[in-house]
């Protein structure tokens, strides 16, 4: 059976079904090496909150992202 045939059978598979084959074969992959603790997201959310950071846009991130990688 190969891949396309995997993904035909998946996508019939009721929802929860996919959801949970979903964190299945995301649980077999290796680490992204971006990973962010849940300190860092809370020193984060307050850092927004009290103003020691500005919030940028979608948009503003995607440019920016984009300026870094030569793009």
């Amino acid at each position: 059976m190969d891949a396309k045939q995997i993904e035909t059978e998946a996508l019939a598979l009721p929802e929860s079904a996919r959801a949970e084959l979903v964190c299945r074969l995301l649980q077999t992959l290796p680490p992204s090496g971006f990973e962010v603790s849940d300190e860092e997201v809370l020193q984060r959310d307050l850092d927004l909150d009290t103003g020691i950071v500005e919030p940028i846009s979608h948009e503003e991130f995607v440019r920016r992202v984009g300026t870094a990688r030569g793009r």
